[in-house]
């Protein structure tokens, strides 16, 4: 009707053109409308209404998502349609134009959105687009609009425990850049600038960066680069304590576990929950994990139990409580992070441990497993609204040690132990309605690996496999699956075995922890990274104290735990 202006009762006069519409329409969209029509004011009276500051296309296109609920967006327009929006308070226009600018937000446009921000006090937003700045720093100090960036702002990126960067150098070359862009305004700032710089963590390959640098001839600063000169030096003689700090947006969380203890003659079962506050940077590669003990479960401690995330609570679920034969479990617990509690929740309707867990539509899927003497073929499901557990269709034979995940709306189960404990190279998507459907098998059979999504992909590693005697032995190859060509790839192996490790996915990096070798029996208490963009595992720290069997999420915790 709108269209064919059929019915239309008013005509709103913008800059460049007319526009016809229904005040009904308006009025429900727009408070500024809805008060122009419904309070009494010459407009609710008038059939041609005039917006002298307004540009015909820009309510054109506001008037068209009244009607359609869409609203095509660009960079090229969406600062101006929001400017809009704001003015006439459209707010369907306005949520759509906040959602695309934090799906959209990119290295180039991010300085934008955050000045944007600002400007019109959105503070949701502008915490959006400072922490895509902090987290990633060395692209957006490649781009142009990065030269141009307030000095005080600058600063605040610099001082924040948010700032990512791989290297010292990183910060230097970013802040050299900016200096250079405007050198008679901006050189005086360069002795406090260059205070934000760690210069002892960098390596002698990269400070020959540092001393190649004519500005400090050219400006007079030769004075300046002493000083860091002598204190790059000092790092010789000086503490191996000196490190940069980062603090990930949310933190990975170590659940129960078991670890060696320190007279390597006995070993403990962990019921605690650590948390990785932040990530050190050292000299060159090295880095370190600190973390921090969070909680206790409130029963015993676990191992091979899971856990998923549903809406930021923490559940756990089932696993082993001793090293006996009757020792498995089917108690269920869910930790809520704000409010630093536990409730008890029903218990599963079979005691499980080496089993997986998905989160699917808002339920929790409990799959497989093993409960002595035998592996488990069923799979149940928990619904948070009812709080009741129920059976779905079991899979296909009895299975543990796999693992699971999600991709695309859709279960994905890989590998694991058949009841006859033979590992398997099987990959399958399970449906709870009608059971599994087979894939493309892995290159490798594998079990008591981790499997984890990461930018459309599923990646394995860790676990361990079969030897031509039908022996376990230790599996360093890595695997990703294509689902939309349905094949497998190898990427970089393992530098060490990960068998019964913990993982998480963390700011798009596939987290390794823990484990140990299958083979010689030792722990490896190592947490390796894996990182697409650069394809290679790095080494991130240590497990922190319990290490196999482990079970990791990512939560995001209170402030006052991150201090």
């Amino acid at each position: 009707m709108w269209m064919e202006k059929v019915g239309c009762d008013v005509i709103l006069e913008a800059i460049g053109g007319s526009l016809h519409a229904h005040r009904v329409i308006l009025a429900a969209c727009s408070d500024y409308f809805r008060c122009m029509f419904t309070s009494g004011m010459r407009e609710c009276r008038q059939t041609h209404v005039t917006l002298p500051s307004l540009l015909a296309s820009e309510l054109e296109a506001l008037i068209n998502c009244s009607y359609s609920g869409a609203l095509p967006l660009s960079w090229s327009c969406v600062f101006e349609i929001t400017s809009t929006a704001l003015q006439l308070q459209h707010q369907p226009a306005l949520h759509l134009c906040l959602e695309f600018m934090q799906r959209e937000i990119n290295p180039y446009f991010c300085l934008d959105v955050a000045s944007f921000a600002e400007a019109y006090a959105l503070a949701e937003l502008l915490d959006v687009s400072h922490d895509y700045v902090l987290r990633q720093f060395q692209n957006v100090a490649s781009t142009s609009k990065f030269k141009d960036l307030p000095a005080a702002q600058l600063l605040r990126y610099l001082h924040s425990h948010s700032l990512c960067v791989s290297s010292e150098l990183v910060v230097f070359k970013a802040v050299v850049a900016w200096i250079q862009a405007k050198p008679k305004k901006r050189i005086e700032l360069t002795k406090e600038l260059m205070k934000t710089i760690h210069f002892p963590l960098m390596t002698y390959k990269e400070f020959k960066e540092v001393q190649s640098l004519k500005m400090w001839s050219d400006h007079g600063l030769e004075e300046l680069y002493e000083v860091i000169f002598e204190d790059f030096c000092g790092n010789e003689a000086g503490p191996q304590s000196q490190y940069r700090t980062y603090l990930p947006k949310e933190s990975l969380v170590v659940i129960g576990g078991d670890q060696t203890l320190d007279d390597l003659g006995s070993r403990r079962i962990s019921r605690e929950l650590w948390f990785a506050n932040s990530i050190r940077q050292h000299t060159g590669i090295r880095k370190a994990t600190e973390w921090r003990r969070l909680v206790e479960m409130p029963d015993q401690g676990r191992f091979r139990h899971e856990v998923a995330v549903l809406k930021g609570e923490l559940y756990v679920f089932g696993g082993k409580k001793y090293y006996g034969t009757y020792d498995t479990l089917n108690s269920v617990y869910r930790y809520d992070p704000l409010q630093n509690s536990w409730n008890i929740l029903p218990e599963m309707q079979e005691k499980r441990c080496s089993f997986s867990t998905v989160v699917l539509d808002g339920k929790i899927y409990a799959i497989g497993g093993h409960c002595d003497p035998n592996n488990i073929e069923s799979v149940e499901r928990y619904c948070p609204f009812a709080n009741t557990w129920s059976y779905t269709t079991p899979l296909d034979l009895p299975l543990s040690a796999h693992a699971a995940n999600i991709l695309h709306g859709q279960i994905f189960v890989s590998g694991g132990l058949n009841d006859g404990f033979q590992c398997l190279a099987s990959m399958f998507v399970y449906h709870p309605q009608t059971g599994s459907t087979y894939l493309a098998n892995m290159v490798n059979c594998r079990a008591q690996h981790r499997m984890e999504v990461l930018g459309g992909r599923i990646y394995v590693a860790g676990g361990i496999t079969m030897g031509e005697s039908q022996a376990p032995l230790d599996l360093l190859a890595c695997e990703s699956y294509d689902p939309m060509a349905d094949c497998w790839t190898v990427f970089s192996s393992l530098p060490v075995p990960h068998v019964g490790a913990g993982s998480a996915v963390l700011e798009g990096k596939f987290y390794l922890l823990g484990g140990y070798s299958q083979e010689d029996y030792s722990d490896t208490p190592i947490i390796h990274r894996y990182d697409p963009a650069t394809q290679r595992w790095e080494n991130t720290g240590k497990t922190p104290g319990p290490n196999n069997d482990i079970r990791v999420s990512v939560l995001s915790l209170p402030p006052h735990l991150r201090l």
